[in-house]
């Protein structure tokens, strides 16, 4: 018995059928809409009988069978998978268990298959394989996590993959399978080891990557997104993707979609073709008309990125006070902190968690990633119920990849892990004072650091290697700011406020006195008169139209293992503003901000020794982008995908220091192919550009790389980094289509 339903009647209700060879008892009752907006069919259906639902766009021919259910004598159901509805029309056939039909066309009867429905497929033509090695149907979630394994995704770390292979894609009979994730980490190794086709590798990558005129298979992966909300509310979304450099056609994506919805039927919508790179794109945009009347959802990055609840930037587990912080509230090591907004600064915290999502580059990211603090954004943190009752306790903070978890702590083991976690004893920064005058970059390298900070003798080696791309300047030595503060008698002050026990012992006893210290040092000290006369003659040499920067150069920050984002101040001298002491005197004065001071009083950094250098040069205006790179893919780090990870904005709205509600473009750009076919997969567009324009054109972020290519280099030789290693840089655009860059120190993770 066959009965043929119009979709389109179907969309908009009420329903009309039309049906042919119609048996006794098989009449379909009504249609209705699954939660998550699938058509699904009920009917009654006997015990001795089963139902397979096909999908045509004609009256007539059966195309491929998209769901079966077997008869229990009661009124059945069967769901039409594809996410997208279009006008077209379901086939319904009716089988009788003895008739030994076999819809696949694989040799075995459909109720044999579906008597091993666990292992077998009766809408799939594959050879069941060993159920350690992957499965030809994906029947629940469960099964789904039992082959799944954890990997990076640009803008997804850490999440759920399985891998799937389609056999046989250009012919009528394509079969498809899932890989044991955890157990195969490549597709050839799964068809080779596991499907036991396949004993070449370049055979396998010639029929299945790269070419759609030759293509035999298709091999991707199944990406689960928990946190992902769609416009009605509902959380979590399975990605269907493909190597990035691969341009798959519409007709295999096609292909690949319809099998893989039919045999995951637990989905109820919940999927969507992510094509994930600007290759990707370029190809689903020339077949977009094809698209449109297919049932292939599709969904872009920046929906899926940009839909998202939750987004784990630094996984772990902390204990301390858990705060609401609306404003100006003063913050401790010992606080877990919920913020609205992302701050441009942050002190050291033991957790974190924003109403606002973050980028890995933004500075309390960066100093998340150095202290190793938990941190994640969760939308409506501050309404969370598992979060409001606990605000001003004592808690355990857990950010995992897919969630967070949080619980009450007892001040024993709150005090039990600061201890754990902080270092035992005092260091002591290097502090070389036998350089006693301002020096031009050219005169520097990077054994000089301990003299005038890892800032500017980091500058000092951009200048060498790329002389046309770094601002050149000077740097003013350590040794200006210990003489400065011994002539003021600073630091038998700061000696003094810090032994003191309320400074000790109260945060905002510590914030207040601190920021009268600074205060203090900008509007009282005085500088002796061969310092004056050298920043004098500083000054003098930049022309006077030109404005100056002045940045800070410490012996704790820049280093291995130890960044020191965000923690002190740069300043820009403007030719009105009189002498350069008074700019001098701001950047000394940073040293002592009260988030820099808790960062080296939690580290037991010593503050006496720890000390200011300046590093000058021209000032950069009217910029046409800003950004922060990391020359390494932080994605794919392992080695074989070389490439970097990329965040820029427009004008001068700070990467690192972001306006409020300002999204950067977030890119990745890395070897993918197998012929140095570099490509770019775009995570985020930048919400202050018009919608589908991007900063950086191709050429300019192909350019870009190559720079960052050359400092990667260099620097490794310098750290005498290990495979791991990478470098974080600073940029410009300016208005001549010029990079500068300005500032390069290693990645910390």
């Amino acid at each position: 018995m066959t009965t043929l339903i119009n979709k389109k009647a179907l969309v908009f209700f009420p329903l009309i059928f039309l049906i042919s060879d119609k048996g006794e008892g098989n009449e379909i009752l009504h249609a209705s809409r699954s939660p998550g907006g699938l058509v699904q069919l009920h009917f009654p259906l006997s015990s001795d009988e089963y139902a397979v639902l096909h999908r045509d766009d004609e009256l007539t021919g059966i195309k491929r069978a998209i769901n079966i259910v077997r008869g229990n004598g009661k009124i059945a159901t069967l769901r039409d998978p594809a996410p997208i509805p279009k006008n077209g029309f379901l086939r319904l056939q009716i089988h009788k268990n003895f008739q030994q039909t076999d819809t696949d066309g694989d040799g075995l009867s459909d109720l044999t298959e579906m008597n091993s429905q666990g292992l077998m497929n009766p809408l799939n033509p594959a050879p069941v394989i060993s159920a350690s090695m992957g499965r030809i149907n994906v029947p629940n979630k469960q099964t789904y996590e039992s082959l799944s394994h954890r990997d990076n995704f640009p803008g997804s770390a850490n999440i759920s993959e399985v891998k799937f292979v389609i056999y046989d894609i250009h012919t009528p009979s394509p079969k498809l399978y899932f890989a044991n994730s955890s157990r195969y980490q490549y597709h050839y190794t799964f068809s080779r080891d596991a499907v036991n086709r396949y004993s070449s590798n370049s055979l396998f990558n010639s029929h299945t990557y790269f070419t759609n005129s030759r293509r035999r298979n298709a091999a991707g992966s199944i990406v689960y997104h928990p946190n992902y909300m769609n416009p009605s509310g509902q959380t979590g979304i399975y990605t269907v993707e493909f190597w990035p450099s691969d341009p798959v056609a519409f007709r295999f994506v096609e292909t690949s979609f319809e099998m893989i919805v039919s045999s995951m039927p637990f989905l109820d919508g919940q999927i969507a073709y992510h094509p994930s790179s600007e290759t990707q794109k370029t190809l689903y945009q020339s077949e977009i008309n094809q698209y449109k009347k297919s049932h292939v959802a599709i969904i872009d990055s920046e929906e899926l990125f940009g839909n998202s609840t939750y987004s784990a930037l630094n996984t772990g587990e902390c204990f301390g006070t858990l705060r609401l912080i609306t404003g100006t509230q003063t913050m401790s090591s010992r606080d877990i902190v919920i913020l609205r907004n992302i701050p441009n600064d942050i002190t050291h915290v033991a957790g974190i968690i924003t109403e606002q999502n973050q980028t890995p580059l933004s500075h309390i990211n960066l100093k998340a990633k150095q202290n190793g603090t938990p941190n994640a954004y969760l939308k409506n943190a501050s309404t969370d119920p598992r979060i409001i009752p606990l605000i001003g306790q004592n808690v355990r903070l857990s950010i995992g990849p897919d969630g967070i978890n949080i619980r009450p702590a007892s001040q024993e083991e709150t005090e039990a892990y600061f201890e754990k976690i902080r270092p035992s004893i005092t260091s002591f920064p290097k502090r070389n004072l036998s350089y006693d005058r301002i020096t031009k970059l050219s005169n520097l390298d990077f054994s000089m650091s301990s003299a005038f900070g890892s800032k500017a003798t980091n500058l000092a080696e951009l200048n060498e290697i790329l002389p046309s791309l770094s601002p050149n300047g000077y740097a003013i030595p350590f040794y200006f700011y210990d003489a400065f503060m011994q002539h003021n008698g600073f630091y038998t002050e700061a000696e003094q406020m810090i032994s003191d026990s309320l400074f000790q012992s109260f945060p905002s006893v510590r914030e207040n006195r601190l920021k009268a210290f600074r205060k203090k040092i900008k509007d009282t000290g005085i500088l002796p008169n061969w310092m004056l006369n050298a920043l004098r003659d500083l000054q003098n040499s930049f022309p006077e139209n030109i404005s100056i920067r002045a940045r800070s150069s410490t012996n704790n920050e820049d280093l291995q293992g130890f960044n020191g984002a965000g923690l002190y101040e740069s300043y820009t001298h403007y030719k009105d503003e009189g002498h350069f002491a008074k700019t001098a005197k701001q950047v000394w004065a940073g040293l002592w901000t009260y988030r820099a001071f808790e960062e080296r009083e939690f580290w037991r950094i010593d503050h006496l020794t720890a000390a200011m250098g300046i590093l000058v040069h021209q000032n950069f205006q009217n910029e046409i982008a800003n950004g922060v790179g990391v020359t390494k893919n932080i994605y794919l780090p392992g080695p074989g995908w070389e490439g970097h990870y990329v965040n820029v904005q427009v004008g001068e709205n700070l990467v690192t220091n972001p306006d409020p509600g300002s999204i950067p473009e977030e890119y990745v750009i890395a070897n993918l192919g197998f012929e140095s076919n570099y490509e770019i997969q775009y995570i985020r567009n930048s919400n202050q550009i018009e919608s589908g324009q991007r900063i950086l054109s191709r050429d300019q972020a192909l350019r870009l790389k190559n720079y960052m290519n050359i400092v990667h280099t260099h620097f490794k030789d310098l750290y005498r980094g290990n495979s791991n290693f990478a470098m974080e840089l600073e940029f410009k655009l300016v208005t001549t289509g010029k990079f500068i860059i300005k500032q390069a120190r290693p990645w910390v993770e």
